[in-house]
Order: C-alpha cells, then sequence, then structure tokens
C-alpha cells in the first residue's frame, strides 16, 4: 500500500489535540502518523502531497439531507412558507418523483456536497411514491460510483392527511410493505465495523407522517439489527402541538414512549426542547443535527447546541434539504453553524473550532461512527483540503478562521477511504456538465407533471 505525506499545510484541524502542525501520513484507507512541527515522518513514504497552500481538515460530515429536493429548489409556488404550508405545497410535486429523477438529484446532490469537502452523506428518503420503490437501491448505486461514504436512511410515511397525519396519501405505503424493504434493505447493504462505505438507518419521517406502531416496530428492528434510526424531531411548535393533540404527549415523551430514547437515535434539528429535555437526550446519548440553513429559511428557530451538547447529546450538522436550504454545500453550512449559534449565545461563546467540530467528529458521533471524524491514527483517511487563494481571502490572517469568516465555498481535494475523489475541484470521473443538462431536465419535467396534475 501507497504511503502518502500530506506535508506542511497552511493549517490544519485535526479535532484532537495531537501536533500535526507538519502534515498527516496515510497508508491505505488509514492515518497512520501525524506529524508535529519541526518533525519528519518516521514511516519510509512514497509520495509527498505539498500541502503548504492548504487548509486541512478531516473530511466534512453531512448528517441529515434530503437529496431528492435539489430538483425543486426555490420552487415559486412554496416560496415564504413555514414548514407545514411548505411541506403541504411540495408533497404532490414531489409526488411525481420517477427512477431517473431520484438517480440524478442523487448523483448531482452528493457531487456538490463533495466538492464542498464532504466526505460522508447522509441522505434521509422517506417519499415513496408508486414506481419509487427501489429509490434507496438507487441511491447506493449513486454512491458506489462516485466513491463517497454514505448513510442512507430508509424512510417512510404511513400517515396520511385522510387519518389525521400531513402527507397526502399517494406518497404513503403501509407499514409491512415498509418493514420488508427495511429488512431487505439492511440485508443487502448495510456495511458493519470500521471502514464502512455504505450503511443503513430506519428513518420514519416525523410523528405527524408514521403512526405509533410504525415507530415502535422500527425501534424494535433496529435493536435486533444494531443500526441508528433517525427522523425530524422539534423542528417547529406546530410539531409540538400536533404531539400534544394526537398522542397527548410532547415529541420527547412521545419519543420515548415508542422506545427511542437511547444512543441508536440521532434526530434532525431538535429546536424546540425545553431544559428538562434536553437533560434526558444527553443522558439517554441522542444524536442531533442541527440544520441552520433550513431553520433560517423556514424560520423554525435555533437549535440550543450547546445546551445540548454540555447534557452530553451528540450534536452534528447538516444541510436539509435542497428545497428547504436550497444548496448542498457543506463547508457553507459550517460558516453558517458558527454565525447562527453566535446569535444564540454571543460571539465570544462559539468559535470557529466550534462549528467545524459539530460539522466532523459531532456528525459521526450523533451518527454512531466512531472510526471518521477527526484526523487520528487509526482513523478512516477521509480528508478535505481547501486552498485560500479567491478574492474573498485576500488580507486574511489565520487561516484556518478565515476558512469560515472568509466564506468558503469549494474544496480542492478531498480524500475518502484513502482515495482522491476530488481534484483541483473537479469530482473525478465525473462530467459535470452533462449532470447539469440532465438534472435540469429533471427537474422541468417534474415541474411539468405537477402542473398537468392539477
Amino acid at each position: 500500500m501507497e504511503t502518502i505525506w500530506l506535508k506542511n499545510p497552511l493549517a490544519i484541524f485535526t479535532g484532537t489535540d495531537e501536533d500535526a502542525r507538519c502534515g498527516v501520513v496515510i497508508q491505505g484507507d488509514k492515518v497512520i502518523e501525524l506529524v508535529g512541527s519541526g518533525k519528519e515522518p518516521s514511516q519510509k513514504i512514497d509520495a509527498v502531497i505539498d500541502a503548504s497552500q492548504h487548509v486541512v481538515t478531516p473530511g466534512l460530515i453531512n448528517a441529515h439531507h434530503h437529496f431528492y429536493q435539489t430538483l425543486t429548489r426555490a420552487y415559486p409556488d412554496a416560496l415564504n412558507k413555514e414548514l407545514f404550508h411548505w411541506l403541504k405545497t411540495l408533497y404532490p410535486v414531489w409526488a411525481g418523483l420517477d427512477e431517473e429523477m431520484m438517480s440524478l438529484a442523487t448523483e448531482l446532490a452528493l457531487v456538490e456536497l463533495m466538492m464542498s469537502g464532504c466526505t460522508t452523506a447522509s441522505d434521509h428518503h422517506y417519499l415513496i411514491p408508486t414506481g419509487l420503490e427501489h429509490a434507496i437501491d438507487l441511491q447506493v448505486e449513486a454512491a458506489k460510483k462516485l466513491g463517497v461514504r454514505a448513510i442512507f436512511t430508509r424512510g417512510s410515511m404511513s400517515l396520511g392527511e385522510d387519518d389525521g397525519g400531513l402527507p397526502p396519501r399517494h406518497t404513503i405505503q403501509n407499514e409491512q410493505t415498509i418493514i420488508d424493504d427495511s429488512l431487505r434493505l439492511i440485508r443487502d447493504y448495510h456495511q458493519r465495523g470500521n471502514g464502512a462505505m455504505i450503511q443503513l438507518a430506519l428513518a420514519p419521517c416525523s410523528p405527524f407522517s408514521v403512526t405509533t406502531s410504525l415507530m415502535r416496530e422500527t425501534a424494535r428492528i433496529a435493536k435486533n439489527e444494531n443500526i441508528m434510526v433517525h427522523t425530524h424531531l422539534c423542528e417547529t411548535i406546530d410539531e409540538e402541538d400536533f404531539c400534544l393533540q394526537q398522542f397527548g404527549l410532547r415529541p420527547v415523551d412521545y419519543l420515548e414512549d415508542v422506545g427511542w430514547l437511547n444512543h441508536r437515535t440521532w434526530l434532525a434539528h431538535g429546536i424546540h426542547f425545553n431544559d428538562e429535555e434536553i437533560k434526558r437526550l444527553g443522558e439517554a446519548n441522542v444524536g442531533i443535527c442541527h440544520c441552520p440553513s433550513s431553520n433560517m429559511m423556514l424560520a423554525s428557530g435555533i437549535c440550543r447546541n450547546k445546551e445540548l451538547e454540555a447534557a452530553g447529546a451528540n450534536v452534528g450538522l447538516g444541510v436539509d434539504g435542497s428545497a428547504s436550504n436550497d444548496g448542498s454545500n457543506m463547508i457553507n453550512e459550517v460558516r453558517m453553524a458558527l454565525y447562527i449559534q453566535r446569535l444564540r449565545y454571543g460571539s465570544a461563546d462559539v468559535t470557529h473550532f466550534d462549528a467545524l467540530r459539530w460539522a466532523t467528529s459531532g456528525s459521526a458521533n450523533a451518527m454512531g461512527r466512531r472510526d471518521i471524524g477527526t484526523l487520528a491514527v487509526g482513523k478512516q483517511a477521509d480528508i478535505a483540503m481547501f486552498r485560500l487563494d479567491d478574492i474573498r481571502f485576500s488580507g486574511a490572517h489565520d487561516p484556518l478562521a478565515a476558512l469560515l469568516l472568509c466564506g468558503a465555498h469549494q474544496a480542492d481535494r478531498v480524500m475518502v477511504a484513502g482515495q482522491w475523489r476530488v481534484h483541483d475541484g473537479h469530482v473525478i470521473g465525473v462530467d459535470l456538465e452533462q449532470l447539469l443538462h440532465k438534472h435540469r431536465n429533471a427537474a422541468k419535467r417534474l415541474a411539468m407533471k405537477a402542473q398537468q396534475a392539477r
């Protein structure tokens, strides 16, 4: 196996206290040495990469997304709405998804994420209309093609409008179909152990779109199969009101009632927790994915990151759907997290180190991964490298702080499991012009189907 030295980075964030001022040594798919200040590698080196013009970080980890929503960015009918009304507008549009659209949306979202320094992406796909029963299979195929690490959550909706839920009936599935397909996907694709490239988790969409029995059965399967579970929770006050009316419970009480309050769970958004709920979530070691851009766009609120971390919860970061962000740029999301958390806690109490931690080890821990998220000996060689030669960085003095404060948008190089996947800002093996052409046509076709269905 080739031994590579990323030598003398302009700046480096390892996510640990170890000195790596002179770089990182990689062999195969792992980091095997951190080279401290003024030192040389103790290993025999086969290739040297001059990193003196790069800020080096662990690969960024996106803990919540909806890839299919790249097809409905800035959708006119959904503008200027809050969550429930926004969803009701877009569900009928998304019901027109087909397999070609799903494949293109997934590939484009993953390419956009990789170009922004992301090496592990989680997607929450819960909308499976007739004809799209193999949506997750298509996503796995796209991730394997690109060589990116992915955690696909088999989402579900089983509670339609006529049963008191939010989604229209033609976008939901019955419980047995959901359970059978979940078990099939785990069997066919879920990889276990360190270095896993493709993993599965189970992800009922939200308390207002699935039945209580499905939530409980999902928890049972997750425990038996030793996999993670994921859902949206406490994104808006409307959701809290729904849970109180439907179940007579606040969302966190409902979560405990259905067997989800444990270390196998990570939640998207997690904005509207009270102090007692934060304490319980921390004690249960639940993961929370902060989604700043989406939360700002839909005016949902601000996650209480510092209190959650202090209580023991694992706080990560996600871009959320590309119809509520409306992008899939992970390094930009780190900047948004820094700023919105400063708005809550003050500029002296939230640093760029905090934001980078949420986007790396925070996301990894939230999703139950201990082999990624930091640059440390024995960890996976997932690495992002950013140049600071754009006009926006001119005059910057602290390179690591400048990465966020000056607004980096694109990685120059990205390595996943020891393999270069992005070089000179381009995803290797991807004809971006052709992908954009196909994706734009698919977006137009989806919008046309929605207009015809009215």
